[in-house]
C-alpha cells in the first residue's frame, strides 16, 4: 500500500453508535435500524395485502408484527451463537443474552422468521407461501437499515484495497478497506427490493412461492459476491474451499429458493 493511496483513503465518519442516552437507557442506531426495517416493512406489507387478488388480508399481516420481531431477535441471536462463535457462548453462556454487546446473523434471523411463519400460518389457517411472498417483498428494507448501521458502528468491514472509496476503519488498522457494508446495503437491500417490486409484477408472481424464492436466490448471490470483497470474521477465517461462513450458509438459500422457483413455474405444454 503506498503512502499516497493511504493519503486519498476516506477517513470513517465519526458516528457515535449510541444516538442519545439518560443514564444506563442508551437508543442505538443499530437498534433504530431494526425497528426502522420491522415497521416500515409491517406498513408496506400490509399495504400489499390490501391489493385486489391478495389471499393475506391486512389484520393477518398486522397481528404478525409481533411474531417477525421474536423470529428476528430470537433467531438471528441464536444463528450467531450457532454459526460463528459457538465455544466461545458454550464457555459463556450469560453472554448470549447480552445482545447489546452486538452479534446477529441474518441467516438465523430468516430462520427464525420461517419459523415464526411456519406456526403462525398454521394456527391460522392460511397459505403459508402466499404469507411467504408478501415477506420477502419487504425484506430487503431490514437489510438496508441494518447494513447501514453496520457501517456506523466500524463493523464488518471490506478487505484492504486501494479503490478511490476506500474508508479506513477504527477497527480494521492503518490500511483503506472496502465499506463493504454499503455493498451489502445496496445489493441485498435497494437492489433486491427493486426487483422484488418488479418480479411482483410478472405473471410468474401470481403462483405461491415464487417471490419467496427469488428472494432466497437474489440475496444468495448478492451475499456470496459481497462476500468477496468483506473481511472474514478473524475467528473464522476462510474455510472449506476458501469460503466464508456467509457464502457456506448462504448455499441451502439458493437450492431451496430454486425448488420454490420451479415449483411455481408453470410447466410449458
Amino acid at each position: 500500500m503506498t503512502l499516497s493511496t493511504q493519503f486519498l483513503a476516506i477517513s470513517f465518519p465519526e458516528i457515535d453508535p449510541i444516538i442519545f442516552q439518560i443514564g444506563p437507557f442508551a437508543i442505538r442506531w443499530y437498534a433504530l435500524a431494526y425497528i426502522a426495517g420491522l415497521v416500515i416493512g409491517w406498513r408496506l406489507m400490509m399495504w400489499l395485502a390490501r391489493k385486489p387478488g391478495s389471499n393475506v388480508t391486512d389484520k393477518q399481516v398486522d397481528d404478525f408484527l409481533i411474531w417477525a420481531t421474536l423470529g428476528v431477535i430470537l433467531g438471528g441471536r441464536l444463528g450467531y451463537v450457532l454459526f460463528y462463535k459457538p465455544a466461545y457462548f458454550l464457555a459463556n453462556p450469560m453472554e448470549i443474552f447480552m445482545v447489546w454487546h452486538g452479534g446477529m446473523s441474518f441467516h438465523g434471523g430468516i430462520l427464525g422468521v420461517t419459523i415464526a411463519t411456519i406456526i403462525y400460518t398454521r394456527i391460522l389457517k392460511i397459505s403459508l407461501m402466499s404469507f411467504a411472498d408478501l415477506l420477502a417483498i419487504v425484506t430487503p428494507i431490514g437489510l438496508f437499515f441494518g447494513r447501514l448501521a453496520n457501517f456506523i458502528n466500524g463493523e464488518l468491514y471490506g478487505r484492504p484495497t486501494d479503490v478511490a472509496w476506500a474508508v479506513i476503519f477504527p477497527g480494521g488498522g492503518d490500511m483503506p478497506r472496502h465499506p463493504s457494508q454499503i455493498y451489502e446495503a445496496l445489493c441485498e437491500g435497494a437492489l433486491l427490493f427493486v426487483i422484488m417490486l418488479v418480479m411482483r409484477k410478472t405473471r410468474f408472481a401470481e403462483k405461491p412461492g415464487f417471490l419467496a424464492g427469488i428472494f432466497l436466490v437474489g440475496y444468495a448471490l448478492a451475499r456470496s459476491f459481497v462476500e468477496l470483497f468483506r473481511q472474514p470474521d478473524a475467528y473464522l477465517g476462510f474455510l472449506i474451499g476458501g469460503f466464508t461462513m456467509g457464502q457456506l450458509l448462504s448455499l441451502p438459500m439458493i437450492v431451496i429458493g430454486l425448488w420454490l422457483i420451479c415449483r411455481a413455474t408453470p410447466a410449458k405444454a
